[in-house]
């Protein structure tokens, strides 16, 4: 199998690896209950969609 001729400098394995970097994820806004959630996603908070329910949430119990 071949083998490479020589090693790769610091630098360049560095502006290689430089591309490797996370990203925060993109919000949008509910169009319900206005809380920001993923794109394309059912909303955690109130279970709507595209302006309609597709998961009934369950009501939040308050701390007494």
């Amino acid at each position: 199998m071949a083998q490479p001729k020589r090693r790769w400098s610091k630098a360049r394995t560095g502006l290689r690896r430089s591309t490797w970097k996370l990203e925060k994820p993109s919000l949008a806004e509910c169009s319900h209950c206005h809380e920001p959630i993923e794109p394309h996603r059912v909303c955690k908070n109130c279970g709507y969609y595209d302006g309609k329910e597709v998961k009934p949430v369950k009501a939040k119990k308050t701390a007494e």
